[in-house]
């Protein structure tokens, strides 16, 4: 019975719209111009179709009843109500049953209970668009796309709305959306090599604290001016699997990652615990004998953590090569001076060092020590060599880049440095953009799903969990 409501409703919508909107242009010659306003016409045809059917399916499923209940209370029927939706085929329209209990305090629409949209005005298949969207680019780019490539148009003030619900929906339950979505992954078969990363990249706050790039007073501000900002270290994780070891001097293939995130917060310990549980999921998953390998950047506070959890006992610990190339850099600057022919073969050597020697680190820091007695250095190029010189003491142990070489192991943490510009830089770090914690988590959140091929499993989990609720 629904579908044959349904047909009749779309076969009506559809004579009635096709000679509105294509009547006039299907009877002249062809050309570009009218070419287009039939397409632009059968737009406007299949967006009413698509309503009217759609409208005619939710209609049908109305209930005519004088008293209902819910959750123990009863409502009996007061009067019937249209309701404007955006769905996938643009605003729609929908007459619902409106029902009252008894003191009138409060109101009950069984059907828009029923399909998922009390209190909502962007259907389920909207909210997700936006939603993924978002992600990528803000609320107001997110209506203009839209309004290029689909037929629903949501106003940019009801992207923020669903937004701001997956906030809070994600604070309820996103730990058990996490956990859905790790149960139902598996690690690639021909996994080798578990690497692991941290890292974290600076974002601008709506808060008070120090700011970068601008001097803390500037004319023209007047003293009702507020300008709170602060900047804050979000915090990233990989988790990368490579495949079977190459020959020596070659990197493995890597065979996917998968990623974490959070905005700044104290002592990271949010970020800590999903990174944690990421690698549990990671290591339950993996291959029996699979080499573990943590790649990190010189952050003391990363490698402290490190050093004191105990949860890393088992991995194999490296500094990121690449940024021991950049102290190494500094180095020769320091004792050379900077574009100099010396401070390039210089660094050039121990770079190579480095790279193919099993003691190269030391040796990069025995020939630091000995410039740095016997060269005449202000005090300014004596200063920087003694904080390259402090990095490679304190980190000597984990720069056995040849030995990972020889081994086939990974020596760079490029998972997670480019997973920082594209997580955090590439969308909140955007000019002029400041944010609050919880929101620019929000999209962080969003953004690192999409990013690490999960979308389609959190939307699952979340919307799953969202209805149980």
């Amino acid at each position: 019975m629904t579908i044959e409501i349904m047909i009749e409703a779309g076969m009506q919508a559809f004579k009635e719209n096709l000679e509105t909107f294509c009547g006039g242009a299907v009877d002249e010659a062809l050309t570009p111009e009218s070419s287009q306003a039939v397409a632009r016409g059968l737009q406007e045809v299949v967006k009413a179709v698509g309503t009217s059917v759609y409208r005619a399916f939710l209609e049908s499923k109305e209930q005519v009843r004088d008293v209902v209940s819910c959750d123990g209370e009863t409502f009996r029927f007061k009067y019937e109500s249209e309701k404007t939706f955006v769905g996938l085929w643009g605003p729609m329209g929908v007459t619902r049953r409106v029902y009252q209990n008894a003191a009138d305090t409060q109101t009950y629409i069984p059907l828009d209970a029923a399909w998922g949209m009390a209190d909502e005005y962007l259907t389920v298949e909207v909210r997700e668009a936006v939603s993924f969207a978002s992600g990528h680019m803000t609320p107001q780019e997110t209506t203009a796309l839209l309004k290029k490539t689909a037929l629903f148009h949501p106003h940019p003030t009801q992207i923020k709305r669903t937004l701001d619900a997956i906030r809070k929906g994600l604070l309820e339950h996103g730990d058990a959306v996490d956990a859905g979505i790790r149960e139902a992954e598996e690690v690639p078969a021909d996994t080798k090599v578990l690497t692991a990363s941290m890292d974290g990249a600076n974002v601008m706050l709506r808060e008070e604290g120090g700011k970068q790039g601008r001097p803390a007073e500037r004319p023209g501000l007047g003293s009702g001016q507020s300008d709170k900002t602060a900047y804050k270290n979000a915090m990233v994780g990989s988790v990368s699997f490579y495949g079977p070891v190459p020959p020596e001097g070659k990197t493995p293939q890597r065979l996917g990652s998968r990623y974490v995130s959070h905005m700044p917060e104290d002592r990271a310990l949010t970020f800590k615990a999903k990174f944690e549980a990421e690698l549990d999921a990671a290591e339950a998953q993996a291959p029996d004998g699979v080499t573990k390998v943590l790649i990190c950047d010189g952050a003391r506070n990363i490698w402290n953590y490190v050093e004191e959890s105990g949860r890393y006992t088992e991995y194999e610990k490296l500094v990121d090569y690449w940024h021991t190339l950049e102290h190494l850099s500094l180095a020769a600057e320091a004792i050379f001076g900077k574009g100099t022919d010396k401070a390039r073969y210089w660094y050039g050597c121990y770079a190579r060092k480095l790279r193919e020697d099993d003691d190269g680190a030391q040796r990069a820091l025995r020939s630091m020590d000995y410039h740095e007695k016997h060269r005449r250095l202000s005090p300014g190029r004596r200063e920087a060599l003694a904080t390259q010189q402090t990095f490679f003491r304190r980190n000597h142990h984990r720069m056995t880049y040849a030995e990972f070489r020889r081994r086939g192991l990974p020596i760079g943490s490029g998972p997670v440095e480019a997973a920082c510009k594209t997580l955090v830089k590439a969308r909140l770090c955007r000019s002029g953009m400041r944010w609050t914690r919880e929101g620019g988590q929000c999209i962080l959140q969003l953004r690192t799903y999409a990013k690490s091929n999960r979308w389609d499993a959190f939307w699952t989990n979340y919307n799953a969990l969202q209805n149980a609720a």
